[in-house]
């Protein structure tokens, strides 16, 4: 018998011919798949088999997947991690029993194959018999998985080919795409061209939908689709947001892998019911904003790595048109601000200028940022119907900001009620506030109507509202809350149409610490709460508002207003001001009697340079005020009208303080 000679063996003439016929047929062919059926008919003439089998390598080398089959059915020849019929692919190998098989299979021989000494897949022969194939039978297999080996490479180097033409013609187009760029760079909106883009994109990357996604954490913000061929997902939870950290991944095919979305929870199912197989998602990002574009397609196994490149350039097309978006976003943003900041800057001007005309209603004079950033709150909040809190010192301007606010609000017509609570006693206090009907107490000869009711319609502004009493400080409470009260002696209730402002020189905090004012009550009033700084803090305002108030003080005195010299104008700007704005006024309409028309010296203003009061050791406000009070007191030969002018107080007010730090028990000598 005529035999040929090989390395693993003799192989019979009939079997050398078979291996000639198979050389033309693979090289006829661009695909081994189109050949496959014939060489499995010459191969039988080598090694007989029922059925013939090709699987290669998935792209990430962990599985492998049919590839060609010569079986009706085309059996699973995938290796998992509990049945792998491939076990050891790199070595040829006979194997018996393959159970899980159809159509009768008992026995299988294969053999790897390799190019370029790399293992890309496994040829393997199949039979219904048993004991089919002995070790005899290796290197015929093994030849032919060469064979294919061969076929293969062929194959892929025709592949690569014509993958880099495609690529060329894609980035031609894609590059060249005039369109694209004008739809993208035409608008602000690209949610309004998406479907366009789409349209273009299309020519260059197939797909039937494309959508864009805002990535947030473990969330997907749906912004756009190309068609409504299903509903509008706004947003999408995603179970594993690790994934889409990736700047490509590919669905194969949705029947079989999941897009691992919680909600919705049929996201995945109306996509099927849609027609979609297979998914291209490529992530990048606009400034700080992480952007998803996603390619549908309803052929699985539509997309790969090779399509990378192109789906990267339209991204990078998309995130540019976003980032001007944004940009452009951000841009009407600050001008907005900006235009905001600036009329809101003309009528904080404009309300100063008008309470200015105000005779009696004190003055919004001053350009430090601190008194300017009282006015520009107080301007902001007057536009509601907030309740305000105005804290400070004395005499800092606390009701120069609530007349402030009540001419830049709606109630602007209503009237302006001002309650000192400190200037009251205790039980004259309620009947002030609430009114009275006939014969409430002795003496009520007739009802009155209280401040609440006379400041219908505007606004109520109750100063030293610490000096409340814990009675009026309950009924006031309702008024806040329910926005009625009722007179004493009354038993109908009144609606309280109106808007309070409240105003304190005391650490109201503390002073609900202390059990002195009700806890409720405080943060009723605290709604929005403004600080008034001491003018010491706006040494930058003093001399404008000595201008201000000598211009007043000449018009009252009917002559000219007096200057001030500049030992006079140093006076002012060291001097300490315990009593602030108010103090100042006192102390230059003094000066101004003494000069008698002339120019104010420091020896007309009469201050002490040097501060009241030593740098305390405390912060806190109340033995701060005590010593104040006790040291201007023991200057001015305990005279009570005295030191009520030098701390700018009234005298009232002055009582009130010495009661209160126990004072007033003292023998003044």
């Amino acid at each position: 018998m005529n035999t040929m000679i090989v390395e693993d063996g003799p192989v019979e003439t009939s079997a050398r011919d078979a291996f000639h016929d198979l050389l033309p047929a693979l090289a006829r062919a661009l695909d081994v798949r189109e050949v496959f059926q014939h060489l499995s008919t010459v191969a039988a003439r080598i090694v007989p088999h029922d059925e013939a089998n090709l699987a290669v390598l998935t792209e990430d080398g962990t599985r492998f997947r049919l590839f060609a089959s010569t079986g009706d059915g085309s059996p699973e020849l995938l290796c998992r991690e509990d049945r792998c019929i491939l076990r050891d692919p790199s070595q040829p190998r006979v194997f018996e029993a393959v159970t899980g098989y159809a159509r009768g299979l008992r026995s299988g021989i294969s053999a790897p194959v390799r190019i370029e000494d790399k293992l890309i897949g496994v040829f393997a022969l199949l039979s219904r018999r048993s004991d089919a194939y002995s070790t005899e039978d290796l290197a015929l297999v093994q030849r032919l998985a060469d064979y294919v080996a061969v076929g293969l490479s062929h194959q892929r180097l025709a592949e690569a080919a014509r993958h880099a033409a495609v690529e060329r013609e894609r980035a031609e187009n894609l590059e060249g795409s005039v369109d694209l760029l004008r739809a993208i760079s035409g608008v602000l909106d690209i949610r309004t061209v998406f479907p366009r883009i789409a349209e273009i994109t299309n020519k260059v990357l197939p797909h039937d939908r494309m959508t864009m996604a805002f990535y947030d954490r473990d969330e997907v913000m749906l912004e756009a689709a190309s068609n409504d061929e299903l509903p509008h997902f706004k947003r999408i939870k995603l179970a594993d947001p690790t994934r889409h950290a990736d700047e490509f991944f590919v669905v194969d095919d949705l029947t079989r892998q999941s897009l691992l979305v919680l909600e919705p929870a049929d996201l995945q199912d109306r996509l099927i019911a849609a027609g979609y197989r297979s998914l291209l998602a490529v992530h990048t990002s606009a400034r700080d904003q992480a952007i998803g574009l996603h390619f549908w397609s309803k052929r699985p196994n539509a997309y790969s790595s090779k399509d990378f490149p192109v789906a990267r350039r339209v991204a990078d097309h998309v995130a540019l048109a976003v980032s001007h978006e944004q940009l452009a976003e951000a841009a009407s943003q600050v001008a907005e601000a900006h235009a905001r900041a600036e009329r809101l800057e003309l009528r904080v001007r404009s309300l100063a200028e008008e309470l200015d005309s105000k005779a009696g209603h004190g003055r919004a004079v001053g350009q430090s940022d601190e008194w300017l950033d009282v006015l520009k709150k107080a301007t902001q909040v007057a536009g509601t119907d907030t309740t305000v809190l105005l804290s400070g010192e004395s005499g800092t301007g606390k009701e120069v900001a609530a007349r402030l606010i009540h001419r830049a609000s709606a109630r602007s017509g209503g009237p302006f009620v001002a309650l000192n609570c400190a200037a009251l006693p205790e039980q004259l206090l309620e009947s002030e506030l609430f009114g009275y009907e006939r014969g409430a107490f002795t003496g009520a000869q007739q009802s009155k109507p209280g401040q609440i009711e006379l400041a219908s319609g505007g606004v109520l502004f109750l100063d030293e509202v610490s000096e409340m009493s814990p009675s009026a400080q309950a009924k006031f409470l309702r008024v806040l809350q329910e926005r009625e009260f009722q007179r004493l002696g009354g038993t109908r209730p009144q609606k309280a149409n109106i808007r309070v402002i409240a105003a304190t020189n005391r650490d109201l905090r503390k002073a609900v610490e202390r059990g002195d004012f009700r806890e409720d009550l405080y943060y009723r009033l605290q709604v929005f709460d403004i600080h008034i700084p001491p003018l010491r803090d706006r040494k930058g305002d003093i001399l404008l508002l000595a201008d201000a108030f000598l211009q007043d003080i000449g018009k009252s005195f009917g002559r000219p207003p007096a200057g001030l010299t500049r030992d006079a104008k140093d006076t002012l700007l060291r001097h300490h001001w315990p009593g602030n704005v108010r103090e100042l006024r006192n102390a230059l309409e003094r000066a101004a009697i003494l000069c008698e028309g002339g120019l104010i010296s420091a020896q007309h203003l009469s201050l002490h340079t040097e501060p009241l009061v030593a740098v305390p050791t405390t912060t806190d406000l109340s033995v701060v005020e005590r010593g104040t009070i006790e040291q201007v007191m023991r200057e001015s030969g305990w005279n009570k009208a005295k030191a009520a002018q030098r701390l700018g107080l009234s005298r009232t007010q002055l009582y009130t303080r010495l009661r209160k730090y126990d004072l007033d028990k003292r023998a003044y000598s």
